[in-house]
């Protein structure tokens, strides 16, 4: 087949699945040629083998500038300091390091208390409301976005403004402008911040990077600015998404819900499941080759471009029995959903302990919750990098 009569990635999926398509490839065409744009034309990954290889191989560049990198648009976008996604060491170690102490198992231990304090307050309004309630508006979207506002000393005031313009920056189908403009309002906000912290510093991280990082010249103030985008963006966009179809994926699976609230001993093993068959981050990791690399047998040229689908490796028979299947004490733990290599998700730690925390104290304040549309189909977002739901009524 040549490149330009290969399929298109798929954009659509359905509410807890991934496109039918990546099913059929994971099977026939674990590594082949796909279309994304008119000249751009990479090779997709669906085998979980295949991808710990590429994400591992340092030989794959992450640099989104380069020409021919498969990206989200046609264009090539601007160089943007602090985009750790879009890095290569040694800049990447550099300012990956910075953030790391942050967000390390044990910093996120301490975490805990103070995440289960804000689940109850919140779960406090949720029963206060009317109902049918939209649990994405007082529970799923507010919990992370609180979280994470507290630990890198955002005001939690300005989560409309966070919440809007991450959607923009997010939406694949937005369009080179809009995904710019919401980069650029975004960008800007942690720079008045920084600013102001380095003046009056708290116990944040953004303290920390202005007084630490920026101060000494480590870092400049757009780097650490980047990295509070990304991290801001990262740190409520997915676990949000991973919260709403999680209790989606429970209600309709009873016997899993049960296995849920059966047990306290099985909610981190659960919630490993419910990563792997969500995998809600579904656009792809996108690389591109720097040298000529073998990849699943077939011979990738340097500066051709590769699409990792996590959704298809997540759902690889050949590592996880009946994939399809919500299996809540199945061994998952090899699933790719933080991604690996350099690249694996930093806050995994902490989104790991916002699902394993808030997931059972919801289901035991709500033990009768259920969807008011048990479909819910019509909710789920169009074009966006993060699977989800805008919005879920439920009652209880």
């Amino acid at each position: 087949m040549h490149p330009t009569d290969s399929p298109r990635l798929p954009r659509h999926r359905p509410l807890l699945d991934p496109a039918a398509e990546y099913g059929r490839w994971v099977r026939e065409r674990p590594l082949a040629r796909i279309s994304l744009w008119v000249d751009n034309h990479p090779w997709l990954v669906t085998r979980q083998e295949d991808a710990r290889a590429v994400l591992s191989d340092p030989r794959f560049s992450s640099e989104n500038v380069r020409p021919g990198f498969p990206g989200l648009q046609p264009t090539t976008p601007p160089r943007t300091p602090g985009q750790l996604f879009a890095m290569d060491p040694p800049d990447h170690t550099r300012l990956r390091g910075m953030l790391i102490p942050e967000f390390s198992f044990r910093r996120v231990e301490q975490l805990r208390p103070a995440i289960g304090h804000i689940t109850g307050e919140l779960l406090d309004c949720v029963v206060k409301q009317r109902q049918p309630a939209d649990l994405v508006e007082h529970f799923t979207l507010p919990l992370p976005l609180l979280v994470i506002c507290e630990l890198l000393g955002v005001p939690y005031a300005d989560r409309e403004f966070i919440h809007r313009q991450a959607a923009a920056f997010a939406t694949v189908s937005a369009g080179p402008e809009a995904t710019r403009a919401g980069w650029a309002a975004l960008f800007g906000y942690p720079q008045q911040l920084l600013a102001a912290k380095s003046r009056e510093p708290g116990d944040d991280l953004m303290s920390k990077l202005a007084t630490e990082r920026v101060a000494t010249g480590e870092a400049t103030p757009a780097e650490a600015a980047g990295l509070l985008v990304q991290t801001l963006i990262a740190g409520h966009e997915t676990t949000a998404s991973m919260l709403s179809l999680g209790v989606v994926a429970l209600l309709r699976h009873p016997d899993q819900l049960a296995v849920l609230r059966a047990d306290e001993e099985l909610v981190p093993g659960a919630v490993e499941e419910l990563l792997r068959y969500l995998t809600v981050v579904h656009i792809g990791l996108r690389r591109i080759a720097t040298q000529d690399v073998e990849v699943g047998g077939v011979s990738v040229r340097a500066g051709e471009g590769v699409v990792v689908a996590r959704q298809a490796a997540n759902r690889n028979p050949a590592v996880f029995a009946d994939p399809d299947t919500l299996d809540l004490i199945r061994d998952a733990g090899q699933h790719l959903a933080f991604g690996h290599g350099l690249h694996h998700c930093l806050g995994q730690s902490l989104a790991r302990a916002e699902l394993q925390i808030a997931l059972p104290m919801l289901f035991h304040r709500l033990p009768e919750l259920r969807l008011t549309d048990p479909a819910a189909e019509e909710y789920a977002f169009e074009g966006r990098a993060v699977h989800g739901v805008r919005e879920l009524p439920v009652s209880w």
